[in-house]
């Protein structure tokens, strides 16, 4: 008889790109490295949330590839950036999924609000739905993270991620035997 593996159950924290992470504020198609601006708070919020315990996986719809304004190149391109530019602070996101998808295009299955990008994320990593959180800045995002079973806080675009690093480590702490 085979020996049973045990996988480690892990939280996360799931988290919009544009307006979350990086501002968004002018424009809102973002494929070009030139055009990251990380929000106010981010590198700190994200790196007491990575000292928590949590994983972090930024979920972002990026339709601009559907339009051919940019390639997925230019995408995996500007989450390289953004890894580069949180490192540093120790607030570097573990994985990025994207939907290349826009609407106007047809039916997509992996464009939030649908939850597919983060149940493969949670397939992937053993991510613990009870214990993690979706962290967005418009309805769908709030939508796309309560279908996939995680508790949202929903931000004001382009503001402050600290307040919701605080609540959410908070409520684990409170939630923890």
């Amino acid at each position: 008889m085979e020996p049973t593996r045990q996988y480690k159950i892990r939280m996360a924290v799931f988290l919009d790109r544009d307006g979350v992470i990086n501002n968004d504020r002018g424009h809102y198609y973002i494929g070009k490295r030139e055009e990251v601006d990380i929000n106010p708070g981010v590198p700190g919020a994200l790196r007491c949330l990575k000292e928590a315990g949590f994983l972090l996986i930024v979920i972002t719809n990026q339709g601009g590839v559907g339009r051919g304004r940019y390639t997925r190149g230019d995408v995996e391109e500007v989450h390289r950036y953004i890894s580069d530019l949180l490192g540093p602070d120790g607030a570097e996101p573990d994985d990025y999924y994207y939907c290349p998808h826009h609407p106007g295009s047809g039916n997509c299955l992996c464009r939030k609000p649908l939850p597919l990008m983060i149940q493969k994320a949670m397939a992937r990593y053993q991510i613990d739905p009870g214990r993690s959180w979706f962290i967005g800045d418009s309805p769908r995002d709030a939508e796309a993270g309560k279908a996939a079973g995680l508790r949202t806080i929903l931000i004001k675009p382009n503001s402050s991620l600290s307040r919701a690093a605080e609540q959410i480590i908070a409520e684990t702490e409170k939630d923890e035997p």
